[in-house]
C-alpha cells in the first residue's frame, strides 16, 4: 500500500532527525557532530561550518577547526561562541580549538532532560503523521472506497508501525541517556 510506504518514510525521517539532534548533545567527548549544526557567516551568506573548514578531533576532549580560507577564522570563532555549545573557542591564528570541559552531574542531567524532550518531540511527530494518515483512511471509508473491515485492518497495521517506531525512539533515547550519565 503506497500510503503506508510514504508513512514509513515520514517516520524514518523523524527518527533520523532525532538521531541528528541527539548527536549534538555532547557527553564530554569530542565529536565532529558537535559542531556540524553551526552555521558561519562567510562570503555574504550563512553556511554550515563544514563547508568552510576542516573539522577534526584530537584526543577525547579537543575539536580542531581549520578554515580553508583564514579570513573566515574570526567568523568561525564568533559562531561557536554564540552557539548553544557553551564553550570558549581558542583562535590561535591558524585554527579554532575547542576544549570540552568535564561535565558536572548537574549538566549531565540537564542534557538527559533535553534528550527526553527531543525524543518526545519525535513521538509527537509520529502521532501527527498517524493522525493525518488515519484521517485519509476515514475519508475513504466515508465515501465507500474502503469497507469497515479494510479500515479496521489499516488502523491495526498503522498502529503496529507506530509502535515499532516509538520503540526505536525509546531505544535511541535510552542509549543516549546511558551515554550521557556515564562518567
Amino acid at each position: 500500500m503506497e500510503e503506508l510506504e510514504t508513512f514509513k518514510k515520514d517516520l524514518e525521517k523523524a527518527v533520523s532527525f532525532l538521531e541528528e539532534e541527539l548527536a549534538s548533545l555532547h557527553t564530554g567527548r569530542a565529536s565532529v557532530s558537535l559542531v556540524n549544526g553551526i552555521e558561519v557567516e562567510a562570503y555574504g551568506t550563512k553556511v554550515p561550518i563544514k563547508q568552510v573548514a576542516n573539522i577534526s578531533v584530537s584526543g577525547s576532549k579537543t575539536i580542531n577547526i581549520q578554515p580553508w580560507d583564514k579570513s573566515n577564522l574570526s567568523m568561525i570563532e564568533k559562531s561557536i561562541r554564540e552557539s548553544d555549545l557553551n564553550v570558549s573557542p581558542i583562535n590561535n591564528g591558524e585554527m579554532v580549538i575547542i576544549n570540552l570541559p568535564d561535565l558536572t552531574e548537574e549538566r549531565r542531567k540537564e542534557f538527559v532532560r533535553v534528550a527526553k524532550e527531543k525524543a518526545e518531540e519525535a513521538k509527537v511527530t509520529v502521532r501527527n503523521h498517524r493522525h493525518n494518515l488515519m484521517e485519509g483512511f476515514k475519508k475513504l471509508k466515508s465515501d465507500g472506497s474502503i469497507s469497515e473491515d479494510e479500515f479496521f485492518n489499516r488502523d491495526k497495521e498503522v498502529q503496529r508501525i507506530v509502535d515499532e517506531y516509538n520503540k526505536k525512539i525509546d531505544n535511541i533515547f535510552n542509549a543516549k541517556e546511558k551515554e550521557l550519565l556515564e562518567v
